[in-house]
Formats: C-alpha cells, structure tokens, sequence
C-alpha cells in the first residue's frame, strides 16, 4: 500500500525547502514545509529516474502552493474529486445519464489512470480509434462529451492550461459536424417494399413490432418519439401526425419530455401508414397511447432489439447494419427523393441546421440538372438580338 505521506500537496502560500538525493535507479527528490495547523515540519517524497523529473516534481509542489490544487492528480481521482460538478446544465434525466456512462465505461477505464496534466490530444485521438473500431458514432460522442466537461474543469482549477479534449468531438457527429451531401443516406432502405418486409418479419413476433417500425420510418421518427405518440396526435382533418414528446427509460424510470428539439412538428400522413394509423387509433380517447407493447409496455428501441432479435434477423433478411435509428434515416430519405422542399423537410425532421438535413440529399445533383434544364429553355426562347452598328476597330 503506497504511503499515504507521499500523496500529500504543500498547502496554498507555505514556504517549501527542497533536497535532491541520488540512488542507484534515479533519484530521491524531497520537498518539505510547515504544516500552518499544526506546526509541524512535513514533507512529500518522489523517486524519479531523470534530473528532469526531479524538476518538475518541484514545480508540481510550487504550483500547488499557488493553487491549492494537486496538478499529479490522475483523471480518475480529480473525476472523483469533483463529483458531478461537470454535469451541471445537463438535464439530469437522459444527457447527464449518457454522459455519464460514456465516462465510467469508456473514458475512465482508457485514460482514468493518467495524470490529468499529461494528457494530451494525442491520447485522445488514439484512444477514440480505439473507440471507433468497437462503438457507434452517438455512443463515442456521448464519451467525448464528458471527458471534455471534466477536463474543462481542471482548466477552472489551474491544473491544465489548455482542454485537450476540446476539438476532438468534431470527429465523431458533434454538434459542429456538418453532414456533407448524401452522407445520411447510406442507413436507408431503398424502398417501401422492402421496409413491409422487414415489418412483417418483425411482426411474427407481435403486431406491435411491426406497427414500431412502420410508424419509425414513414413518421422518419426516433424510436422513444414513436413511443411518446398518443392517439390525439393524429389529425385526420389535416393528414398529419403530430410529433410532440419522447417517452424511453431514463434515470429512475421511464421518462417523459419534450422531442430534442424542443418544439412540436407535423409530419404528413402517407397513404402507406393510414391503415395502420386507422387501426392504431380506433376507439382510444385523444391521451390514450398510439402503441404499446404486447404487454402494454412501452416500446423502447432496446425493447425491439431484444424482442424481434434485431441483429440476427436484420443480417438474414439482408439490410446489412440497419440499425433502429436507420428507420427515421429511411423515412428522410424517401421525403428527400419526393422533391420535399429543403425548409419543409428540415421543419418535418426538426433539426436546428439544414445542414444536417442536407445529409439526406441525392448526390448525384439532380437538382442542378433541374436547373440546368430551366436555364436552357429560357434562353432558347429568348429573341436572338444582332448587333448592327459595324466597329472597324476599338473606341478611344
């Protein structure tokens, strides 16, 4: 068990004296001060292999005097040492829950025993390529965010200048990330006979399954906002289907609130889904849930995974790594095909960038052959106009 005298940082202002002692593997560097309660001489003790080490051991203990914070301290002890401090702003019922997962699992377990002030952006690069060759782009984001709200703390407590981290989130969907052209476009089905197979699949488990993923793909909605529909949700007046909450498990139970982005959006009613919506809705009160489980459960996406065998049943039918997320993807991509307007589809989506939505965008620019087409009939209608007036030579 490690002395717990060597664990100890002079206290803010306290004169230190310093003593640099060789020894056969390196050397034995010392610094002391006056404990300011008791009086009493004490002192911490380092064995380092380089004249350089020994150095920085001291500027450890000189900052610390400055500081009043530990600047040896590894991620795991200051992540400890700080609480949930770093969750602050999160909403305690999903994000904070993610993120702090991401750090238990993930972040803690690859650099938790690396002091805070050695870590570099390198670290963090090589380790999310670990990341990436095991984990999903939303699991590795909700890893990198915490690690980054951690380390933002140590940069307010003096014991790093500078947040490594800070940049790193651009490599995995973080909100700076910009969606180039038809990048979303690749999680899609390519037709709706296609996602009715899958349905049907799913459906020979319970109807509901199938109903979970009609609704997902042809709403292009996310798994816990298929579970947040009520039948009220429904106006057939209008053919639209209102997208107004989430409903999934969350920290101490299943969790109601608002979509992500924070606000109410119609989706159309497509002439495959009016069926189902027929069936869904009949004889139910406006708050009555739109679907439950054959249990009357609600229906999470890790729910559908379990039960339907998602994977196995996903690779047998041939849609490759179609995960649940990949309905809404489906869903967008078909609206996009249709000609649905890039403002209309954003609001029908709810994405805050039509960045984001322009993801969903064939890539092979249709829309400038469109153009193209325009321009060509304008001009080939236009009257051909003739110069008359003879110029031997340039104007001066």
């Amino acid at each position: 068990m490690a002395d717990p005298r060597n664990r100890r940082m002079p206290p803010v202002g306290v004169k230190l004296t310093t003593d640099v002692e060789r020894r056969t593997e390196g050397f034995r560097a010392r610094v002391r001060w006056t404990d300011p309660s008791t009086k009493k001489r004490v002192g911490r003790v380092s064995h380092v292999r380089t004249a350089e080490e020994v150095e920085e051991f001291f500027e450890q203990m000189r900052a610390a005097t400055e500081t009043g914070n530990d600047t040896t301290i590894t991620l795991a002890a200051y992540a400890a040492s700080i609480g949930d401090r770093w969750q602050r702003g999160l909403d305690p019922t999903s994000t904070a829950e993610l993120y702090d997962t991401g750090l238990r699992l993930r972040v803690l377990p690859a650099l938790g025993h690396i002091r805070v002030a050695k870590i570099t952006a390198g670290m963090i690069d090589r380790t999310i390529d670990g990341w990436e060759a095991e984990h999903s782009a939303s699991t590795i984001k909700n890893s990198i965010a915490p690690l980054v709200r951690v380390l933002d703390e140590a940069v307010r407590d003096d014991i790093i200048s500078i947040n490594p981290a800070k940049h790193r989130a651009r490599r995995n969907l973080g909100k700076h990330v910009t969606h180039t052209t038809g990048a979303l476009r690749q999680y899609a089905l390519p037709d709706l006979p296609t996602l009715q197979k899958l349905a049907t699949a799913c459906g020979k488990v319970h109807q509901s399954y199938s109903d979970h993923i009609m609704l997902a793909a042809l709403l292009a909605a996310r798994g816990s906002e298929v579970a947040g529909l009520r039948a009220g949700d429904v106006d057939w007046g209008n053919r639209i289907v209102w997208i107004r909450r989430q409903h999934y498990p969350g920290k101490g139970g299943l969790v109601v609130k608002q979509t992500k982005g924070r606000s109410d959006r119609p989706v159309p009613m497509l002439d495959a889904l009016e069926p189902i919506l027929e069936r869904l809705t009949d004889g139910k009160e406006p708050d009555d849930p739109l679907l439950r489980g054959p249990r009357g459960g609600v229906l999470t996406t890790a729910t559908v995974r379990d039960a339907t065998h998602w994977d196995d049943l996903v690779a047998k039918l041939g849609f490759g790594n179609l995960t649940r997320h990949g309905l809404r993807h489906t869903g967008a991509t078909w609206m996009a095909d249709a000609g649905i307007a890039l403002h209309v589809l954003q609001e029908i989506l709810g994405h805050q960038s039509i960045e984001t939505t322009k993801g969903y965008l064939h890539p092979d620019h249709r829309h400038l052959a469109e153009a193209a087409r325009q321009a060509n009939q304008f001009l080939s209608a236009a009257p051909t106009r003739r110069d008359t007036t003879r110029r031997d030579g340039p104007r001066l």
